[in-house]
């Protein structure tokens, strides 16, 4: 991947720097919320290279990269001199998002940017769990001692570093808000709090009203409802400081204000509905474990596909403060190794190199937690692995929840995850239900997958090539080929998002000529701003994208004329494109041209004429109601 050029082309992607309020990255996304998304062109982005998918959910316009990510994140931000951090949320954006985006962006926004050293952290906890029940080291050796201070200092003193990441989410001074958060569990307070705990200590207020102390050491939600104050301080009296005193009294008021409050009633408050939040989950989950294991397994790609599972994160690690282990981070592991055997199926059961390449890559990643490629690249295309993957995960879940299996430390779902399972005691059957019901799951997808992972017409072999097609099917509706050419097999294009189906069924041609005509009567609906690719709405109901060339959205536009524009009415061989083959062959392109119906879930099927050469104007496609 060539970083910095695939940094410059999601900038403009996502409509150039003014369009940026703000951009993070998690594992394997970019985040960006923009200002206008009319200027983001989501098609050109999901047919570049460098690009796995792009998913608009929770509010966030999310650039699936895979694990390059934070490599593109720096070259992007420095590009568009955003700095270490991303740009402020512009004044009343969060308005504009319903109550459950704004949470969800909220939630990614203060946890995205310590997720890797959180993952790296648990799975450290958990190869020393390993290590003191294989005999490899001892409790009080010093070895072990460092090491456990590497991977519990993240969470032992998590309101100091969520206070920071908070206080930038929430638009304050993000260092005043990391002083909160070490105010809470600063030595002081702490030996106030083991003395009360003990009935050695004098009784504990502030201005003679009692403070209810609490060890807020690895806390989350306290912390956070802090932040929100203090920021919410911050921005109130700024404005009304004069600017001589502003820079010192802003922050002084904020502290002054903000921690007897916390200490008081905020820090309490949420402590109780940290509490509640631990047991009401717990509650249920004992109620019915098996199920609600199995709901967790089938569910939890979904919520990735649109990055809704960060509204669990919070819940895991409230669930490690208040209760010392988690019930939900187990669950997510079938669910992860579900997609993984689906990938491996479809590795097991492809003749093609380029498929076979990409599965055994996207199964080499979802082992480690990350699923992305092999959701959107190969699984989710294919429609029956993914689905065999949830119905794996369900399974696997089930089987975890059932034998009650529990998380000792955060991190991501992976095969690490099986170290992070070893209860104190040591070794038991909950450990052995995780690493069942994971293989399970793994096994289930890859079998089921290779052997029904493909319906039978698919799998069958091609028609043999004639040079002129016979006439399409008379049923349906039929569309005509847009230009003369030589015929390719959409999974044959040289351009992974078309070739997996995600954009729709259809077929593609090299093209004789540098004329695009319309295949249908019916309306414009886009037309690039680069010009090289259109889509039209037929009146049969099919929407179609005609994309010409690969990666040709990198000319900007050079050797395409667009002779329509959007709301235009069309009938059935209208020319809408032209261009120069020469030319665009000479940047050192490639011209094969897609043409997809991109509802093709809405219908029954898509039908191509067979044949190895089309003429323009000649059936070509058609759509099966």
């Amino acid at each position: 991947m060539d970083t910095q050029q695939t940094a410059r082309d999601i900038l403009n992607g996502v409509g150039g720097r003014e369009n940026i309020l703000s951009v993070m990255h998690c594992a394997t996304r970019l985040r960006f919320r923009l200002r206008a998304r009319d200027k983001a062109d989501a098609d050109a982005l999901k047919q570049h290279p460098g690009v796995i998918m792009v998913v608009e959910s929770g509010g966030q316009f999310q650039v699936v990269i895979g694990n390059h990510v934070g490599d593109v994140c720096r070259a992007l931000m420095q590009q568009a001199g955003l700095g270490e951090s991303s740009a402020p949320d512009a004044e009343g954006s969060a308005a504009r998002q319903n109550l459950f985006s704004r949470f969800i962006d909220v939630v990614s926004g203060i946890f995205t940017p310590v997720i890797g050293l959180m993952a790296a952290s648990g799975i450290l906890k958990g190869l020393l769990a390993l290590a003191l029940v294989c005999g490899v080291l001892e409790e009080n050796s010093g070895t072990y001692r460092i090491f456990f201070a590497a991977g519990d200092a993240m969470f032992t003193f998590l309101p100091l570093i969520l206070g920071y990441t908070a206080g930038k989410k929430f638009g304050g001074n993000p260092f005043v808000t990391m002083a909160i958060g070490g105010a809470l569990m600063h030595p002081l307070m702490l030996a106030a709090f083991q003395a009360e705990s003990s009935g050695t200590g004098a009784p504990f207020t502030f201005f003679g009203l009692p403070v209810t102390l609490i060890n807020y050491s690895g806390s989350v939600i306290p912390i956070l409802f802090a932040a929100w104050v203090s920021c919410w301080l911050e921005k109130t009296l700024a404005p009304r400081l004069h600017s001589s005193i502003r820079n010192f009294f802003t922050p002084l008021l904020c502290l002054m204000i903000t921690l007897p409050l916390t200490f008081l009633l905020i820090g309490p408050a949420a402590t109780w509905l940290s509490q509640q939040l631990a047991n009401g989950l717990q509650t249920i989950y004992i109620f019915a474990p098996w199920l609600a294991g199995a709901v967790m397994g089938a569910l939890w790609q979904v919520c990735v596909i649109f990055g809704l599972h960060w509204g669990l994160v919070p819940l895991m690690m409230n669930n490690l403060s208040v209760l010392g282990h988690d019930t939900l981070l187990p669950l997510v592991v079938p669910a992860v190794m579900g997609q993984a055997g689906a990938a491996l199926g479809m590795f097991l059961l492809s003749r093609e190199p380029r498929k076979r390449a990409l599965a055994g890559s996207a199964f080499t990643a979802a082992l480690f937690g990350i699923t992305e490629p092999a959701v959107y690249g190969v699984t989710l295309p294919a429609k029956r692995p993914f689905i065999f993957g949830c119905l794996g995960g369900a399974i696997g879940s089930g089987i975890m929840g059932f034998y009650l299996t529990n998380a000792y430390s955060f991190g991501f779902a992976s095969i690490f995850t099986f170290a992070q399972i070893i209860p104190p005691g040591g070794i038991d059957r909950t450990v052995w239900a995780g690493i069942t019901g994971s293989l399970l799951a793994l096994l289930f997808a890859a079998v089921m997958t290779r052997l029904f992972g493909v319906s039978a017409a698919a799998a069958a072999p091609a028609a043999p090539a004639a040079e002129t097609p016979p006439a399409a099917p008379a049923s349906g509706e039929t569309l005509l080929s847009p230009m003369s050419g030589t015929l390719v097999a959409l999974d044959q294009v040289p351009d992974k998002t078309f070739a997996s189906g995600l954009l729709g069924k259809g077929v593609a041609i090299v093209p004789e000529e540098g004329r695009v005509t319309s295949p249908v009567d019916g309306e414009v609906a886009s037309v690039f701003a680069t010009r090289h690719a259109i889509g039209i709405a037929s009146t049969g109901g099919s929407e179609i994208l005609i994309h010409v060339g690969i990666d040709t959205v990198k000319l900007n536009g050079d050797h395409f004329t667009a002779h329509v524009k959007a709301g235009d009415r069309v009938a059935a061989g209208d020319l809408l494109l032209t261009f120069d083959p020469q030319a665009i062959k000479a940047a050192g392109y490639d011209l094969t041209t897609p043409m997809l119906v991109s509802n093709s879930d809405d219908f029954t099927d898509v039908l191509c004429v067979p044949g190895a050469r089309i003429l323009g104007r000649a059936p070509l496609l058609t759509v099966i109601h």
